[in-house]
């Protein structure tokens, strides 16, 4: 079994003395930059596919648990094939799609984040980053163009020799937004793509899989604990071993759907759209913490509508983990970002704490309170009924709502992320005002 430790730890092993023999002679500031050495191999990029008669491959899916290094694994395959030998020289990509979840994901996490494009390369091969134009531009020439997943057209038209693709699975318009790439990805003998993410089964993510050109890379959090705080792997492991969302979110498992869940990734997937019609309600519904401020359970705070012919649309998940006045302010904000007609809340652990909460934002603000007399999954099983006969849609993707509804199952346990599905149980209460409560029909607006 090949280890994977990366060159430089196992370096740390060796006795000082012994170390600095090897170590001499060699230019300290080559190996700073040296990813051979810092690197673990698993980080780095497939050298042939098993999966096809000549090796090749297209797709690299790193799919692993959080803190594994994906984000620095890609910086550094595209500082791989955007450099040559030397500055001016070429690399083996001339022209990079750069894809986040949103623009600034890909500007914080993949272009200047810690771990980013610009952390990696040493001062002579850096990209100058030009944020008006979003792209990075190598002194080679070599050219990296950012996109988001909630902008997919903005990837029909150009065309690439390769592409970074980072936490694909928490993308607003996933299928849309790779199949818009796959058209693009058009330039050279051997445009590839690089695919970093936490596994959700998701469709698309499936697809990839099964595709014979990816190949794969699994790993998990542990894997890289020489560069995690102790405290913190100390926290996950205790709280989260053995658990689905330990094993999703540190082994970096693709957890299938929970035999019994009210909803599954499929129906969500098929209830999917870009935007909603002209909704003739709105409302913001709330599920409060039980706690009197953050770290507790987070609040539920789900934005939803309903058109005139009777379908629902989740439009927005603004759900925190603040205290009563930071979350009372998410409220009113995503009131009236939408034109919203009333605020719902769940009432049974605040009672008129809540009302007052939010009144002392906006004492304007049309509310009504809801007391929950069943657990929330039995509160959820009309709702999911709703979805089985395609009248509610979802204006994008909301994974960390969607993980909760994937966890509650029927009978009335939950297995999803947290200790209580808040966002699952807001969402539960707008779509209960909305679609099962006569009420007058203000005018209709558009979001």
């Amino acid at each position: 079994m090949v280890s994977d430790l990366s060159l430089a730890q196992h370096l740390a092993r060796i006795p000082l003395e012994k170390r600095n023999i090897a170590l001499d002679g060699i230019c300290q500031d080559s190996l700073l930059w040296d990813w051979k050495i810092w690197g673990r191999p698993s980080q780095f990029a497939p050298v042939s596919n098993p999966r096809t008669s000549d090796g090749s491959w297209k797709t690299w899916l790193a799919m692993a648990g959080r803190g594994f290094g994906k984000t620095r694994l890609g910086s550094e395959w595209i500082r791989q094939i955007a450099c040559g030998e030397t500055p001016e020289a070429s690399g083996s990509a001339t022209r990079i799609a750069l894809i986040g979840e949103t623009a600034r994901d890909v500007r914080k996490v993949m272009v200047e984040g810690d771990s980013g494009i610009l952390a990696v390369h040493p001062p002579a091969f850096r990209p100058e980053w030009q944020p008006s134009t979003r792209t990075l531009m190598w002194p080679n020439g070599c050219i990296g163009a950012t996109y988001n997943a909630t902008e997919p057209d903005e990837l029909r038209g150009p065309q690439f020799d390769a592409a970074w693709c980072d936490e694909l699975a928490k993308w607003a318009y996933a299928t849309e937004t790779w199949d818009q790439l796959q058209f693009g990805l058009r330039l050279g003998d051997d445009p590839r793509q690089l695919v970093t993410t936490t596994p959700r089964p998701i469709p698309i993510i499936r697809q990839i899989l099964n595709d014979p050109t990816t190949v794969v890379t699994r790993g998990s959090t542990l894997a890289n604990r020489g560069n995690l705080a102790p405290s913190f792997l100390t926290h996950v492991t205790e709280r989260y071993a053995g658990t689905r969302l330990g094993r999703q979110e540190l082994e970096g498992e693709l957890i299938e759907d929970i035999e019994g869940a009210l909803w599954s990734r499929a129906m969500l997937e098929a209830c999917r759209v870009r935007e909603a019609p002209a909704l003739s309600r709105i409302v913001v519904a709330v599920d409060p913490s039980g706690t009197s401020g953050g770290g507790g359970d987070d609040v539920g705070i789900i934005v939803a509508g309903v058109c005139e012919k009777g379908v629902g649309y989740v439009i927005a998940d603004h759900s925190c983990n603040l205290s009563p006045a930071g979350w009372a302010e998410r409220v009113a904000s995503a009131y009236h970002q939408f034109n919203a007609d009333r605020v719902v809340a769940e009432v049974n652990y605040g009672g008129a704490m809540v009302e007052a909460v939010i009144r002392s934002v906006d004492p304007s603000i049309p509310y009504r309170a809801v007391t929950a007399s069943r657990g929330k999954v039995a509160r959820a099983e009309p709702i999911a009924a709703l979805y089985e006969q395609k009248r509610v849609s979802h204006v994008g993707a909301f994974s960390d709502l969607e993980d909760q509804m994937c966890g509650m199952i029927v009978g009335g346990a939950y297995e999803g992320p947290g200790r209580s599905p808040d966002r699952a149980d807001a969402l539960v209460w707008a779509l209960t005002d909305l679609m099962t409560r006569r009420s007058s029909t203000p005018a209709i607006r558009n979001i």
